[in-house]
């Protein structure tokens, strides 16, 4: 016998005080309603909303959240072990079920199955994350969750216990004028000709599985803002502030007109830039490029950019996907000193680059979790990845806000290769059919508009949508180094490497030395020790946590502006947006994009007439596994031998080598999968779109796309790291607060620390997690959290994190 005289959705820590299962469906019914107004359908996100926890008015369930939360105890005839249960009971099966009923019937040409099948799966996902509409192994999986057992899902039992108003409210939207308005927008996805272009069917399919994912995210969204604002109701009042955007451009303004004290040839040409980006953005919407040199103010000018293309088109957002978590803080600084101030009611900018989140949710990590709800977001392009496409409801919570945004790529030629077509059509997806905006920042721009296999997806970019007009002019004006191809044959050795490098230190009084592997880093720093004052010779690599690289980047910067000696070593890293200058740079062969952004940290104010980059190849360089730039060397090394008398940074350099590397690379875009991942040879973008390999690809279904297979293979990195918090400096501290956290979740304190710690993290790759677990060098901050910190004694002051305890791991060239 249920106790309480209500049926109850959640119970609160704090007080004990209960939510009903009303409350709570209309409430996530009122905010999915507001999300999916961005694709014009609210009220199919009010539908979702109101039914997705439609399967809590069970007996089941009810016994199941009392039992947990002691308003039943053992003594009860309906207690049961709430502990053992967890997961067991189905609440999301008999709302999808109930929508499934309620649509299905309409529609002579199977319309109404189509919006049912739409609607019905964004409820049966809530707690997985999209569930296959075909598994695997060919199995109708739609079919068999909507068919499930009554017994286990107790759809009767529900609508028989269910408030009459749910019930009344529910019937009214799902209804004819409901299936019209998400045909209408369905309509759009699948014209032949869309944006300039004739669609393939692998697209428009894509189309469709990807606007049910953006649904599907507006209602995860709807439900966890729900539920942390019933827990924590201070919460409510820090969400969906309007945004003053003529407040922020008023302030970018004068601090530009302020840094224009620094009258010299390149702020010139950087501040024309910015003028032109600033003029550009009463433009329309759409797709832009932003093609500027190394050095040339693009994060400024593409702020200034979207802070008035924002303003001019109502946009609630401006969002960076910058390609190192190394870089985010650096930009997220300088975007704070030209928009923030001292008394703000509310932060203008989010960092949000953390790999600290368990992968598995508890739920303190769902209370804690953000969903850009910022005027400014910085973010990886591995987390904007994730929310475009992986699996679980982590990631895709995020999706939504993507809409009436503008985005800014920066460094885009880093997007993973075998991502290429999967991002080309959701950013198109996005631009055409979501009001947003994106701009791709970079110094070496890659052909994303010129694929081999447009029929795939590549992006749709206007001839007149090149925020620049004249790049290679531009380009002429900012040279201010020469690329000198030191390459041969035999490959150069390490003490060759080591003599070059103290050469141009001593003549130049300061080098960069930037090499594709952490191997070779240590190694030259170790080499060059002995010849080199401890205070000049620095060592950056990614197995250092972003604090301690900031801290080295600091240290070297206030020593070149002294103009006291600097060698460093450092791994790529250092390439894309780091704002620092050395008069001399030795870059180990790669791509010719990371060549010229390699070129960006030489002479990059101009202070020399001219500077050279030294291209270098070592005769032992272990980079089986390095992809992308084992083709970049080959690329780079082919137009080497092609290009004579021009400039090796000349756009149209560039442009050759980008279409030799992305022809060569082909094959790779669609995000290619192998048995031993999903049973069959395959790809994500089909597996995601019409999905004609699976062996039950005649089901009689609308949508057979296999979305939890794909999302569960996919990776925006080919290794998956394992992020761990580190004990440099305040990190230490902070492992010592995270281990103290009572169990009793307190989220403010969890969500502060948890967010600090991001600086003082390092990700590590699985077989050196497999040896750090091997030795009890890590532990988990509390049993189930999923956060886990170093042992200080594995994190050396000169190379960070330690495979082996410092002073026992030996420097080799891997």
């Amino acid at each position: 016998m249920i106790k309480s005289q209500s049926y109850i959705a959640h119970v609160r820590k704090a007080d004990n005080a209960q939510q009903t299962v009303a409350a709570h469906l209309q409430e996530v019914a009122e905010i999915a309603k507001t999300l999916a107004a961005k694709i014009n359908v609210p009220e199919a996100g009010e539908l979702i909303g109101l039914l997705h926890d439609f399967g809590k008015y069970s007996a089941s369930f009810q016994n199941y959240i009392q039992s947990g939360t002691g308003l039943l105890n053992d003594m009860d005839a309906d207690y049961v072990d709430a502990i053992a249960q967890k997961g067991k009971v189905d609440h999301s099966t008999a709302g999808a079920q109930l929508i499934w009923e309620m649509l299905a019937k309409y529609g002579k040409n199977g319309e109404g199955k189509l919006c049912g099948q739409i609607l019905a799966l964004c409820i049966a996902s809530h707690h997985s994350g999209l569930i296959d509409c075909l598994t695997s192994e060919g199995i109708n999986g739609f079919k068999k969750r909507i068919d499930k057992e009554d017994d286990r899902s107790h759809l009767a039992e529900c609508k028989q216990n269910a408030d009459e108003h749910i019930l009344e409210q529910a019937k009214r939207l799902a209804d004819k004028p409901l299936m019209l308005a998400m045909l209408r927008q369905l309509s759009l996805l699948t014209k032949n000709d869309q944006h300039g272009q004739t669609l393939s069917e692998t697209i428009k399919c894509f189309y469709v599985g990807f606007w049910t994912r953006f649904l599907f995210s507006c209602l995860i969204d709807a439900d966890r803002i729900n539920s942390a604002d019933f827990e924590r109701p201070g919460n409510a009042s820090y969400r969906n502030k309007a945004v003053a955007w003529d407040l922020a451009i008023q302030r970018i303004e004068l601090f530009l007109t302020e840094q224009q004290v620094h009258d010299t040839p390149i702020n010139t040409i950087r501040r024309a830039i910015s003028d032109t980006c600033k003029n550009r953005a009463q433009d329309a919407q759409g797709i832009y490029t932003l093609t500027v040199p190394t050095g040339g103010g693009k994060t400024y000018a593409s702020l200034r950019y979207a802070l008035h293309h924002a303003n001019t088109h109502g946009l609630e957002r401006i969002i960076y996907v910058i390609p190192y978590t190394s870089i985010i803080e650096q930009n997220a600084e300088a975007i704070r000193k030209a928009v923030e101030q001292e008394g703000d009611q509310f932060p203008w900018v989010l960092e949000h680059h953390s790999n600290l989140e368990p992968e598995n949710q508890t739920w303190h990590s769902k209370l804690a979790a953000e969903n850009w709800d910022a005027p400014i977001v910085l973010t990886t392009m591995v987390q904007f990845l994730e929310t475009l496409f992986s699996g679980g409801t982590r990631g895709v919570r995020r999706l939504h806000q993507l809409a009436n945004s503008v985005i800014i790529f920066d460094e885009i030629q880093t997007l993973p290769i075998n991502c290429t077509h999967l991002f080309c059509n959701a950013l198109n997806f996005l631009s055409a059919h979501t009001k947003t905006t994106a701009v791709l920042c970079t110094a070496t721009q890659p052909l994303l508009d010129q694929l081999k296999t447009p029929e795939k997806g590549q992006l749709l970019i206007h001839k007149e949508n090149h925020l620049m007009p004249d790049v290679r002019e531009l380009f002429d004006q900012l040279k201010r180094v020469e690329i000198s191809n030191k390459t041969k044959s035999e490959g150069w050795s390490e003490e060759e490497i080591a003599e070059l490098a103290l050469s141009e230190f001593k003549v130049k009084g300061n080098c960069l030395v930037i090499v594709n592997t952490k191997a070779w880093a240590q190694a030259l720093y170790v080499r060059c020790s002995d010849s080199v004052d401890r205070n000049s010779l620095f060592h950056l690599s990614t197995n250092q946590c972003s604090a301690h690289r900031n801290e080295l980047f600091h240290r070297m910067r206030a020593r070149l502006a002294a103009k006291l000696p600097v060698l460093c070593f450092s791994t790529q890293l250092i390439e894309a947006g780091v704002d620092i200058d050395f008069a001399s740079v030795i870059r180990f062969l790669a791509g010719l994009d990371s060549i010229a952004q390699a070129a960006g940290r030489c002479n990059r104010n101009g202070r020399l007439d001219t500077a050279t980059v030294h291209v270098v190849n070592p005769a032992k360089e272990t980079i089986d596994q390095l992809i992308d730039i084992k083709e970049g060397q080959k690329q780079a090394q082919r137009v080497f031998g092609e290009i004579i008398n021009k400039s090796l940074l000349d756009p149209e350099v560039m442009e050759l080598y980008f279409k030799y590397y992305f022809y060569n690379r082909a094959d790779e875009m669609t995000y290619r999968l192998n048995e031993k991942q999903i049973g069959r040879t395959d790809t994500l973008l089909n597996l995601l779109s019409e999905n004609n390999l699976n062996i039950g690809r005649n089901a009689p279904l609308h949508l057979k796309q296999s979305f939890m297979t794909a999302g569960n293979a996919f990776k925006a990195i080919d290794a998956p790291t394992q992020s761990v918090i580190v004990p440099y400096q305040q990190g230490k501290q902070l492992i010592t607060e995270l281990c103290g956290i009572a169990k009793e979740f307190d989220a403010a304190s969890y969500y502060s620390c948890l967010k600090q710690a991001q600086k003082f993290s390092v990700n590590v790759f699985p077989n050196v997690w497999k040896k750090l677990r091997e030795q009890n060098a890590v532990y988990e901050i509390q049993p189930g959290e999923g956060v886990y910190c170093l042992d200080e004694r594995y994190y050396s002051e000169a190379f960070g994190l330690s495979a082996e305890a410092v002073g026992k791991a030996e420097v080799t060239v891997l």
